[in-house]
């Protein structure tokens, strides 16, 4: 399958992942992990996916100090494709200094921004949800990919999706994005079959999103525009820009505009968040090891285990357990209490422990 014209893949590859740690941490992120035991990492895996529909337009930006691990991982990218942020600012400046470098590079460009640590089950049902969003994104729209809900989760934002988009078959209007909701209120949002779960994969022509930015922050457009033409040095104005993530910057005053729209997909999609959704990813029965099963010993138990310290973990009559066992911490938690792992991060970090984190 050849691929989309003047189509470009921009990976913004950030985030220390501290609900996986000690798995993850701040100097190897989750997304250089291989948290799938596919022998690739979530990002080569991200890549892996997109390279059929973008013939090597990629762009990535990620931080300072992960850009030589990011090259490493991915020569088919090339240096040159890698831009490092020098401080984390949040990803509207990630993804927006990613728009004004195409904006200027390709006049024609459509641009997808898709996350480094996802896991997408049905790599081909993606790509054409994709090119499904291209197409409408040619027109000028803001097009985010909304994801079929599996369960009422609270730890998602959802988009509310409305009619469709005459001209688009698959394609339908976005009412608003709502932000993660209550049990009760998600259970609601699923009942009435117009939610879907917002992963953050928006698709646009980059001037789209530049002028949808300068709407509500002229500054903030301007000042990457002028980065990107070389005007003022990276170094100097990255620190001003704002800290805001490109849904409250853009997406959400654009949908209230009526400029945004959504392909509702069904691909099957994680953002690996915590060591629970690490669990139901990998599925299994009893107790599931990422890792060397031969260094795991299970009696009577169910749950994880991610044996990486290169020591012998037994579990014994302990159910939805989780214990990752690395050469200078263990976590023991369970399934239930694992989104609170990134309340042991911040408390290290509070002690200055942060040779651990």
């Amino acid at each position: 399958m050849p691929g989309i014209s003047n189509f470009w893949a921009v990976i913004p590859a950030g985030g220390a992942g501290t609900r996986l740690w000690p798995l993850s941490r701040s100097s190897e992120p989750k997304f250089l992990r291989d948290l799938t035991g596919s022998g690739r990492s979530l990002l080569q895996s991200t890549y892996d996916r997109l390279a059929p529909a973008v013939d090597d337009r990629f762009l990535v930006v990620t931080g300072r100090a992960h850009r030589d691990a990011v090259v490493a991982q991915l020569p088919e990218v090339g240096a040159d494709a890698v831009v490092a942020e020098p401080s984390p600012r949040d990803s509207m400046a990630a993804i927006g200094l990613a728009a004004a470098v195409l904006e200027r590079r390709d006049p024609d460009a459509v641009m997808g921004s898709f996350a480094a640590d996802h896991v997408i089950a049905d790599a081909a049902g993606f790509r054409e949800v994709v090119a499904t969003a291209v197409a409408a994104a040619r027109e000028d729209w803001l097009v985010t990919i909304g994801i079929e809900p599996t369960h009422p989760s609270t730890a998602f934002g959802y988009i509310h999706v409305g009619d469709r988009l005459a001209g688009h078959d698959g394609v339908r209007l976005v009412r608003e994005f709502v932000e993660k909701p209550s049990a009760e209120v998600a259970e609601g949002y699923l009942a009435t079959g117009r939610y879907r779960w917002n992963a953050g994969m928006f698709v646009a022509r980059p001037r789209v999103v530049l002028d949808l930015l300068a709407a509500g922050d002229p500054g903030f457009a301007a000042t990457l525009r002028d980065i990107a033409a070389g005007r003022v040095p990276l170094e100097e104005a990255w620190p001003t820009l704002p800290r805001i993530a490109i849904d409250h910057a853009v997406a959400e005053p654009a949908a209230a505009a009526g400029r945004v729209a959504t392909v509702p997909a069904t691909f099957g999609w994680d953002d690996v968040g915590d060591f629970d959704s690490l669990a139901t990813l990998l599925g299994g029965a009893g107790v599931t090891v990422l890792g060397d099963a031969d260094l795991v010993e299970a009696q009577d138990a169910t749950g994880l285990v991610v044996p990486a310290g290169g020591r012998v973990v037994a579990v014994v009559g302990l159910d939805d357990v989780v214990v990752v066992d690395t050469p200078d911490a263990v976590l023991v938690t369970s399934r239930a209490r694992a989104q609170q792992v990134k309340q042991v991060v911040d408390a290290l970090k509070e002690r200055g422990r942060t040779d651990l984190t």
